[in-house]
């Protein structure tokens, strides 16, 4: 029988994209609600959020939203 595991996605806490963006967690969670982001809810109800949407999603942004996301 086939197993169901296959290679589990990465999830990354709002700190962590915080960090990424170099923004504030809160607005990382406006973002999810704004649709920009997919929040996955743990059982705890704690957001996370899928690495590759993430990483695609800092790839997109251009170097003048990079300025302005760091000040």
């Amino acid at each position: 029988m086939a197993s169901r595991m296959q290679d589990p996605e990465q999830l990354l806490t709002p700190a962590e994209v915080a960090s990424m963006f170099r923004v504030d967690p809160k607005t990382v969670t406006r973002w999810a609600k704004a649709g920009k982001l997919t929040a996955i809810r743990t059982l705890g109800g704690h957001r996370r959020y899928r690495e590759a949407e993430v990483r695609d999603l800092l790839q997109d942004q251009t170097p003048e939203q990079r300025e302005t996301a760091a000040s």
